[in-house]
């Protein structure tokens, strides 16, 4: 609440140094208005991006969900330039439609977010793209539904979080007229979460005979079998058989297979790496 206030810079690289120190090899930045990091202090979050990719230890570097606005040609090129960089952005969307923006008070347009992402495709090979979306915002029509629907394909995102739009007592939106009955809200959800998981399974099967690393993180048992379970860069859950020294180890292998609608499997080449 209230204004922006940033972290002191030094103060976070100290705190990365002290988790590459102890061994941890991923760090995810993240805030409540991450985008806007520094406009207090004379900083900006590109700057710190790249200190923390100068800190020996750290292997990866993630971000926590950003405003579409940031995105700009020189953010995009250099962080692309940095090898530490996850190529997973999560953009805040809430709808596709701009008549519906315009109610959200979004200051963005539909096709200004489109040409977001355009920029980051082009300066990142298939990275993942995440998002939120709110179905049943007053007022929204079947066809402003539909639009925001084929904007989401259209993007064709990794992952989107989808959420029904929920009454809070004092804001403007609570005083809109056009309230959504809660049963078109569930229908639209369901359609959208079906279109949702069709997008999520294309995205990760396009990595299916190529080769990447692996940060594994913890055991998980799929249909009875015991594996050790970590993610790529583009955040898509991935496993090799289980053994017990393999936990915050980075390992590289070819994506084999999909076990099941969520994790792909890494062939017998896998090591250490």
């Amino acid at each position: 609440r209230g204004r922006v206030r940033s972290r002191n810079l030094e103060h976070v690289l100290e705190e990365v140094r002290t988790l590459a120190a102890s061994g941890y090899k991923e760090v995810v930045l993240t805030g409540i208005h991450l985008s806007s990091y520094g406009i207090d202090t004379g900083e900006s979050l590109l700057e710190l991006i790249q200190k923390v990719h100068e800190i020996d230890g750290i292997k990866r570097i993630r971000l926590g969900s950003l405003e579409p606005r940031i995105i700009t040609e020189e953010f995009a090129s250099s962080i692309a330039a940095l090898p530490k960089m996850c190529p997973h952005f999560h953009l805040s969307l809430q709808s596709g439609c701009n008549a519906t923006l315009k109610r959200m008070n979004r200051r963005y347009s539909a096709e200004e977010y489109m040409e977001k992402c355009d920029l980051l495709r082009k300066y990142f090979h298939n990275p993942a793209l995440t998002t939120d979306v709110i179905v049943g915002f007053p007022g929204e029509t079947q066809e402003e539904f539909a639009e925001s629907m084929d904007f989401v394909d259209r993007v064709n995102f990794y992952e989107t979080h989808i959420f029904k739009y929920s009454r809070r007592a004092g804001t403007r939106a609570d005083r809109m007229p056009d309230q959504i009955p809660e049963q078109v809200k569930t229908a639209r959800s369901e359609i959208l979460l079906k279109l949702e998981k069709q997008m999520s399974k294309a995205y990760r099967e396009s990595f299916l005979g190529k080769k990447k690393t692996v940060l594994l993180e913890e055991k998980t048992e799929i249909d009875g079998v015991e594996y050790m379970i970590g993610h790529t860069m583009e955040y898509v859950k991935a496993v090799v058989p289980y053994a017990d020294d393999l936990k915050n180890k980075m390992t590289e292998g070819v994506l084999k297979e999909a076990l099941n609608d969520e994790v792909l499997l890494l062939d017998e080449s896998w090591k250490v790496v």
